[in-house]
């Protein structure tokens, strides 16, 4: 018998507003590391968010409203694994994109009790369950009109969960390994200089996760693996533009 030739086909049905002027940017910030999986390890966790409170984004004293997702990790089997929901198809907008859970908070509401109700009201996570570590750098929207606080959490394990209909297409769980696949992670140039910028994607079988989502997760390996982080803009890639009253015509209203 002929031996199968299956390809595992990576990449999903999300439509993205890829722009008229686009390239290709660097490769994974985790190429040529030596091991990268010596930090993929709960103990690791706690080093590199402990306690941190992330930088703000610029647009906090703008007046920008503040808006806050779970980045919640997990032991399984020897690795990590971190919580992934994909949108409804029947939301207005980031329809069938995949995110963290996470919402905008409310008037006075901490970043840590929205990242955790958000969590509770989108998959079921019982707020109880999670062990609020600390934060990752704030991300500044596109649109600069919002900005996300990224909550690391820590779970003991698998956690029970229900997806909230009309929200929630499907929870997804993905090994942090799993990103670092070779075929998994790629960068493009989005737009015509000075106001191009980086967009992350990385490519899972059957779904692409991309823009602000895939920033934080890239920025979540890089400072597990204890890599460069390299300039804000890397990270917060909307950082860089503006301000304006109006976004360049390139960003359509799906880019985060």
């Amino acid at each position: 018998m002929a031996a199968q030739n299956d390809r595992v086909h990576r990449g999903g049905p999300q439509q993205i507003p890829r722009p008229a002027v686009a390239s290709q940017g660097r490769p994974a910030p985790w190429t040529d590391a030596a091991d990268p999986r010596h930090g993929l390890r709960p103990d690791r966790v706690r080093s590199a968010f402990g306690g941190r409170v992330g930088s703000e984004s610029p647009v906090r004293q703008l007046g920008a409203a503040p808006s806050a997702v779970l980045v919640a990790l997990y032991p399984n089997d020897d690795e990590l694994r971190v919580l992934l929901t994909r949108r409804s198809w029947d939301l207005r907008t980031h329809r069938g994109e995949v995110s963290f859970p996470g919402g905008r908070a409310d008037e006075g509401e901490h970043p840590h009790d929205a990242a955790l109700r958000e969590a509770c009201e989108e998959i079921g996570l019982d707020p109880g369950t999670v062990e609020l570590v600390g934060e990752m750098d704030h991300l500044t929207t596109v649109t600069r009109r919002a900005y996300i606080v990224p909550v690391v959490g820590l779970l003991s394990g698998a956690p029970q969960l229900t997806a909230s209909p009309g929200e929630v297409d499907a929870i997804l769980d993905i090994g942090l390994a799993e990103l670092m696949h070779p075929e998994a992670f790629r960068e493009e140039r989005w737009g015509t200089p000075p106001d191009d910028r980086p967009v992350y994607f990385f490519d899972l079988v059957g779904d692409t996760v991309w823009g602000a989502t895939a920033s934080m997760l890239r920025h979540l390996l890089i400072r597990l693996l204890e890599l460069p982080e390299g300039s804000p803009v890397d990270y917060d890639p909307a950082r860089g533009l503006g301000p304006w009253l109006e976004p360049p015509n390139w960003i359509g209203d799906d880019v985060v």
